[in-house]
């Protein structure tokens, strides 16, 4: 048993504190998946995500008359105090239409943080999928409670009995790469880019291409450890009726995960659950994204510490300075100089 990975404490899904070191650690430092680039397609429209408390705008400025490309997509920072706009901040976009992008210059490049996924998602051709439409909501429960279930279908079978008809879980298996993970519902299938491909992109996104069309979800963290925000895109290139009946298929599956995590977040604040172990094989996805959150945290908290130690040591210096400037001319007639 000591050699099974164990999950995080259930005080992680409901510290404050803890939420601070993962909205430095976790959130500043990676890269935040946007969309498409259809989903930028309107240039009388600001695209608004707020993660972690820091606000982005993804603005289209492509000319009229060029369509929409990477270069005329904008993305900033916005200071929610006066609305004004700061610097432009770091995006990327794939070969395949991916738009992402980070809050923070710490974070190491797209290509480092996500290897391999320019690769995996080059089969899919994203700028051919419209967006048709997106919502939001909050629920009563931690960004890492949605995150947990979305990488494992053990509770599939019994949960989502309409997916499971047509994705059994028999095959089900995750497979983890750099900051991502693709989940394969079955292996038998040829092209799963086309049907069947689901990413969980690392700290809070998917990307999942199923029952004729895709959606992403965004899991956003609230100020509250136990309230999160759920943002979800839907992108089709049928006819109305085929996109609404795709889009009913797949809000059934969203709002039984929705129920699911409340309740699982009740238990975690009551402590009827603490920590326990994963199954290495059905549940290898979760192990690899605790693992990732454990390590950012726990090296941003050393970061803190030492930044208090320097910050401690700046003081005492100032304070030694300040006495000996009291003290002015020394007998010898010099003036004492105090650098620190």
């Amino acid at each position: 048993m000591d050699s099974l990975a164990r999950t995080l404490p259930a005080s992680w899904f409901c510290s404050e504190p803890l939420y601070q070191l993962e909205r430095r650690g976790v959130f500043q430092k990676s890269w935040h998946f946007l969309g498409p680039i259809t989903r930028f397609h309107n240039r009388s429209e600001k695209v608004i995500y707020e993660i972690a408390q820091t606000t982005l705008v993804v603005e289209n400025r492509s000319p009229s008359s060029d369509g929409i490309t990477f270069e005329g997509v904008v993305v900033y920072a916005q200071d929610e105090s006066t609305t004004k706009q700061s610097t432009q901040i770091k995006s990327h976009q794939t070969t395949s239409g991916l738009i992402f992008a980070t809050i923070s210059l710490n974070t190491p490049s797209f290509e480092e943080f996500f290897s391999g996924l320019d690769e995996l998602t080059s089969k899919v051709d994203f700028t051919k999928l419209p967006h048709r439409r997106s919502i939001s909501y909050e629920g009563n429960f931690n960004w890492k409670t949605m995150i947990d279930g979305f990488q494992e279908c053990l509770h599939c079978q019994y949960t989502h009995p309409a997916f499971t008809k047509y994705y059994p879980p028999t095959f089900y298996c995750v497979i983890n790469h750099t900051n991502f993970s693709q989940h394969i519902a079955d292996p038998r299938k040829e092209d799963i880019t086309s049907d069947g491909l689901f990413l969980y992109l690392y700290p809070i996104c998917t990307l999942n291409i199923y029952g004729g069309g895709m959606s992403s979800f965004r899991t956003l963290p609230t100020r509250e450890p136990g309230r999160s925000r759920m943002e979800f895109d839907y992108y089709h290139s049928g006819t109305d009726e085929e996109f609404e009946e795709y889009f009913k298929f797949v809000r059934q599956v969203a709002i039984e995960d929705f129920e699911l995590c409340e309740k699982a977040q009740k238990n975690l604040e009551a402590g009827v659950y603490g920590e326990g172990v994963l199954n290495p094989i059905k549940e290898n996805g979760v192990s690899f994204y605790q693992a990732r959150v454990k390590e950012a945290v726990y090296r941003q908290f050393e970061e803190d510490k030492m930044e208090r130690s320097k910050r401690k040591i700046e003081k005492e210096g100032a304070k030694i300075c300040e006495k000996e400037s009291l003290r002015g001319v020394t007998g010898d007639g010099n003036i004492k100089s105090c650098a620190v």
